[in-house]
């Protein structure tokens, strides 16, 4: 029988709605890291053989991969003959900057070549590179305001890949505030009411986290902390004089930053040690930056030709880097480098010998300091000195989850956890600079580096 046109029209126009409600295929609900060795982020023994099961965004089974049932719907990552452990995160970081030698040429460069356009993408380029190298979470602690917030915000919604960020913005200091003062913006405060007032600004604005700088008094960082503290804001604190530390510790300060590093006193005294380990105040060194970084170039100078730093940086930058290192041990910030290597190896064992709670961060991004590097090294400095393999891996992921406030979402891997995972080619625990060789990065639940997944072919009960 004939259908009129309007009829007809009618008809295909419901089953378009009928198709519209019907459900779609869906993606694969979760994903399966199955074969390799894991490393949970705790300080015991490796797990072989294991599995981790992903739902969504979150760990929901890990374990000897003989007792963990994979769902049928699950894309597969093959990690046989491999090491599974928990993202890293970076608990000092500078997106700024890209291991350029100068920052008194980097940053007129950049406003010569482009302005905001050009911090834009430097800082793009950081965020990426720092989670290719299986950085999923990075503590920002100095760039402009608004550029810090929108690169945090442009990388949680998936507009761009990068490490999860946590931000500061400015830092606070008093005087000169340190060589990046004039590129990052920083906020020179001259009375620690007005230290208060900024704190109370970059807290309204967004930031995650307070930076104080150099110069401040003891007053300053009383102001600092308690303006962050009432808006649930942690305070990290760039010190180096013990007299600045002590201050910092008496005072609140959450985390210190580069104490014992850069070689600006002889180790402390046994009182402010014994002091900063009774409070259980979290020290992030900073070593390699400066004192190991220096001596490491100059054994291998070569590594300043990376040829992963020309692809990340496009052939603009890569010259622009490139010929700000010529000449590299004559550049200012490494003038110091001499006293820096005297003291070096005293400054990291005094916080690893008496068992201070010790995060891991790099300063990355400054002079030499790529971020393609961030963490490795400053790990494989902390074992040379006598940290366990084990605990360098755990301040890495684990401390410095609870050191920047995320323990309980990150730094292990455990059912409830968020799906941070590297997996690296060898074996950390026997050799660390394993961690310098990241083929698969997991974050969010998503693969970010690495191959794709495959669909899952064996029965869901794995053979149970």
């Amino acid at each position: 029988m004939a259908i009129n046109a309007n009829r007809r029209i009618a008809i295909v126009c419901v089953l378009a709605l009928l198709a519209a409600a019907a459900p779609r295929a869906q993606a694969p609900k979760h994903l399966a890291l199955v074969g390799g060795m894991l490393i949970t982020g705790y300080d015991v023994p490796p797990i072989h053989h294991a599995a981790i099961v992903i739902e969504g965004n979150k760990i929901v089974a890990a374990g000897p991969a003989s007792e963990i049932k994979i769902p049928a719907d699950a894309a597969i990552v093959d990690t046989s003959g491999r090491v599974m452990l928990p993202g890293l995160i970076e608990a000092h970081g500078h997106l700024i900057v890209l291991g350029q030698g100068s920052y008194d040429t980097w940053f007129p460069w950049i406003t010569q070549h482009g302005g905001d356009a050009m911090l834009k993408r430097v800082m793009e380029i950081s965020a990426r590179q720092l989670l290719m190298a299986g950085v999923t979470t990075t503590v920002d602690l100095g760039a402009p305001l608004a550029a810090s917030l929108s690169i945090r915000d442009r990388i949680n919604k998936g507009e761009i890949p990068g490490s999860r960020m946590l931000v500061s913005g400015p830092w606070i200091s008093r005087g000169s505030g340190g060589a990046m003062q004039e590129g990052f913006g920083g906020i020179n405060v001259s009375s620690s009411d007005e230290a208060g007032r900024e704190t109370d600004r970059l807290a309204a604005a967004g930031v995650d986290v307070i930076k104080a700088h150099s110069g401040l008094t003891r007053d300053d960082y009383k102001a600092i902390v308690d303006a962050a503290h009432k808006r649930g804001i942690r305070v990290h604190a760039h010190v180096y004089a013990e007299t600045d530390v002590r201050n910092a510790l008496e005072m609140g300060v959450d985390v210190l930053q580069h104490a014992g590093s850069a070689g600006t006193a002889p180790p402390y005294s046994p009182e402010l040690i014994t002091d900063i380990v009774n409070a259980g105040r979290p020290v992030v060194v900073t070593a390699a930056h400066r004192a190991w970084v220096y001596r490491d170039t100059a054994d291998f100078p070569e590594r300043l030709q990376d040829p992963q730093l020309k692809k990340a940086f496009g052939p603009e930058i890569y010259a622009e880097v490139q010929s700000s290192l010529k000449n590299w041990w004559s550049l200012g910030y490494f003038q110091r480098t001499d006293r820096e290597m005297l003291f070096r190896e005293r400054g990291v064992k005094q916080f690893i010998d008496s068992g201070a709670v010790m995060g891991m961060g790099t300063d990355s991004g400054t002079p030499m300091n790529f971020h393609s590097e961030a963490l490795w090294r400053e790990i494989k400095v902390h074992v040379d000195m006598g940290m366990t393999p084990a605990r360098a891996i755990a301040a890495a992921t684990r401390v410095n989850a609870a050191l920047i406030g995320k323990g309980r979402e990150l730094g292990s891997i455990e059912p409830g956890k968020i799906a941070d995972i590297i997996v690296v080619n060898g074996n950390p625990l026997f050799d660390i600079t394993a961690l310098a060789h990241v083929e698969v990065v997991v974050k969010d639940g998503v693969v970010q580096k690495g191959e794709s997944p495959a669909a899952a072919s064996r029965p869901s009960s794995n053979g149970k």
